[in-house]
């Protein structure tokens, strides 16, 4: 009885696999499909769809808030690190390339198909879209197996299997329709990218639990100046299937599970004490944060053009959702190549951000004298960069430059000055952060949430509350699909608008 009690279940892993397999990649391909045709990102989709069926597995009884009874597809969800990592990498190339204005061989060594699978979804991108799923669920098991995870889930048995079956499928799922110069060579960087990204994240979890008893920094942190690093050591590095997988569909399969956990505990959450003020402030930071920094580069920085405007914002706020549109290359073309360099700048900031969270954390509440500092230190990057945008005067490099130095000074004033409101309005740490995380869509605070570092009940509803700005994100996308149909030109009465509605939303969360 007992060993059939084991078949069983093996056999029910193997159908969780392909069901969570299922569930996630057939809503990336709808959410692509919608958008099919037009310059709008399927991140939008993503969200709403995310939301709708985590909902509908609860409203039907397969499912209880957090999806215990699915724990692939909230396993799927935990894997933002490893899907961040590729963007790291790219961004520690591009800086390496700026920094030493190297000219880079610009010669690919994959034509990717142009023969349509789905309706928007070309037979490479879908290749790329399968294996980010086998990659990121087979380096996350397999890191586990390496460090020894065990904490009482459902799945602590199963790592050794689900890490055989994604690395194995990420490497023999190869496009066989796109041109590719040199097939074993190609396919041998795969296999090296996905051991240097294992080897990575691993090395990141020792790290921070070697320095947790100084002060709890998330492995996020170690996992960035690593990757950066790594990436700037080979910049001549040409991507193989998992990096460029990765790139491409690595966050919008993690937001898509995300989205599902986040949708199953809409009826828990509005139950409890102060998450209404949560969510409030969720939703309307995202119009104060988002299209306020849109309105000052237009305003003062005069940088009115996608290539500046997405990747700028994308770093300024860590933003998940804008950083995958750019990555994939919904955004243009430049917004893509700018957009790695933007989101690894301010990990400078993160140094400020985790390590301040990380001793707040520790005393219960917010170190005020820090917070201001790095607040006054974020509104003269800011003033910088604006100053330097605005002489740039279409200058590439001096673009770069500008941009550079407004991601980490915006992102300074964002995260910090958005938990300096929060305390003045008198809302505890733990649910300022989560309020603060979901307002900027920080994928950096979002990872260190879920992992733990303010408690578990903080842990089990970030997915909920850092999904909850979707009402914002069709408008953000929205705007930025609009944009990139006007030749780059952002309309700006209506970021005016939504900015100033963001400023008054703020007030009354905070005031009522």
């Amino acid at each position: 009885m007992e060993q059939l009690t084991d078949q069983m279940a093996n056999a029910h892993i193997l159908n969780q696999f392909w069901l969570t397999f299922l569930l996630v990649i057939s809503m990336v391909l709808v959410s692509r499909t919608f958008v099919a045709g037009t310059r709008y990102s399927p991140i939008l989709i993503i969200v709403v769809f995310g939301l709708i069926m985590g909902y509908v597995l609860v409203g039907t009884g397969m499912g209880t808030p957090g999806l215990a009874e699915f724990p692939l597809v909230d396993f799927t969800s935990k894997v933002t690190i490893t899907a961040l990592i590729a963007s790291f990498f790219v961004g520690g190339q591009e800086i390496r390339k700026i920094l030493t204005n190297q000219e880079i061989d610009k010669k690919d060594i994959v034509v990717p198909s142009d023969e349509e699978m789905f309706l928007g979804t070309k037979f490479t991108q879908f290749m790329f879209l399968i294996r980010s799923f086998f990659v990121l669920i087979g380096i996350e098991s397999m890191k586990r197996v390496i460090i020894g995870y065990n904490n009482n889930e459902p799945l602590d048995n199963f790592y050794p299997l689900l890490g055989y079956l994604g690395l194995v499928g990420s490497i023999i799922l190869i496009d066989y329709r796109a041109k590719i110069t040199n097939k074993p060579v190609y396919i041998r960087k795969g296999i090296i990218e996905t051991a240097i990204i294992l080897g990575i994240l691993v090395l990141s979890w020792h790290i921070a639990k070697w320095i947790r008893p100084t002060i709890a920094l998330p492995e996020i942190f170690f996992a960035m100046i690593l990757s950066v690093t790594v990436g700037m050591l080979i910049p001549k590095w040409k991507f193989g299937p998992t990096i460029r997988a990765l790139l491409f569909a690595g966050i919008p399969v993690v937001l898509a599970a995300n989205f599902m956990v986040g949708g199953s505990r809409i009826a828990e959450a509005f139950v409890l004490t102060g998450m209404t003020s949560v969510l409030s402030f969720g939703f309307f930071g995202q119009l104060l944060w988002m299209f306020g920094g849109l309105a000052i580069l237009i305003l003062f920085g005069k940088a009115n053009n996608i290539r500046n405007l997405a990747p700028g914002m994308a770093g300024a706020l860590s933003h998940s959702g804008l950083t995958g549109a750019c990555t994939a290359g919904d955004l243009g073309p430049e917004a893509q190549v700018r957009a790695p360099i933007m989101i690894n700048i301010p990990f400078i900031g993160h140094i400020f951000v985790f390590s301040i969270l990380a001793a707040s954390a520790t005393t219960g509440k917010l170190l005020i004298p820090y917070t201001l500092l790095v607040v006054a230190v974020g509104l003269a990057l800011t003033w910088l960069a604006l100053k330097t945008l605005r002489a740039s005067k279409g200058i590439d490099a001096k673009e770069i430059r500008g941009l550079m130095i407004f991601s980490l000074g915006w992102q300074l004033v964002a995260v910090f000055g958005g938990l300096l409101i929060l305390n003045i309005g008198g809302m505890g740490l733990n649910d300022s952060v989560m309020a603060n995380a979901s307002a900027i869509s920080h994928f950096g605070l979002f990872a260190a949430i879920q992992g733990g570092m303010f408690g578990e009940q903080a842990a089990g509803l970030i997915a909920f509350v850092f999904a909850m700005p979707f009402l914002v994100h069709p408008l953000v996308f929205g705007i930025f699909g609009k944009t990139a149909e006007n030749h780059g030109i952002m309309p700006e009465k209506i970021v005016f608008i939504l900015a100033s509605i963001g400023v008054l939303g703020v007030s009354y969360a905070l005031l009522f």
